[in-house]
């Protein structure tokens, strides 16, 4: 798969989320069931909060929309909610804001690569064959064998650049 354009539909200020939202549970359903997992309700609206929009979301961000639905809504339910999603890849923890984004690649194993609007917080996943191809390349020439890669890029989007 190509780089994606900077162009991401998130920048759009038309974009609806309500689309990604319905996508993002119909996988989770399949992805699940095929796992042979149980997409609870808990998980269900943990992921669909996740998807509201495109900017990472930290467990006490969901809090009060998780009271609000009735669940119990102690961190730790959160935590367990969001721990399930993460090892479903269903989606990704961004540690340098300790937060957590959806997955738009669900469906297959890749390696998380992130853009991440310092001025509005909107966040973009990318799939980059070469990056991961140049990566591999300079791990090996140094001897060292990756397991793990996510890298976050920190910067402006489309939107906020024009804004300036």
């Amino acid at each position: 798969m190509a780089p994606q354009s900077i162009d991401n539909i998130a920048y759009q200020p038309d974009h609806d989320h309500s689309h990604c939202i319905k996508t993002a549970l119909l996988q989770a359903q399949q992805l699940c069931k095929a796992n042979g997992q149980r997409l609870t309700s808990i998980r269900e609206l943990v992921l669909k909060l996740i998807w509201q929009s495109h900017k990472p979301l930290g467990a006490y961000d969901l809090l009060p929309a998780i009271a609000e639905a009735g669940f119990n809504s102690a961190p730790p339910t959160v935590y367990r909610a969001l721990d399930f999603l993460q090892e479903q890849g269903l989606v990704h923890r961004l540690a340098s804001l300790n937060a957590f984004i959806g997955c738009s690649h669900p469906d297959h194993f890749h390696h998380g690569y992130f853009l991440i609007c310092q001025s509005c917080g909107t966040t973009v996943e990318l799939e980059s064959p070469a990056l991961q191809s140049s990566i591999q390349s300079v791990a090996a020439d140094a001897g060292f064998s990756v397991e793990q890669e996510n890298i976050e890029i920190l910067g402006r989007c489309p939107n906020c650049q024009e804004a300036k």
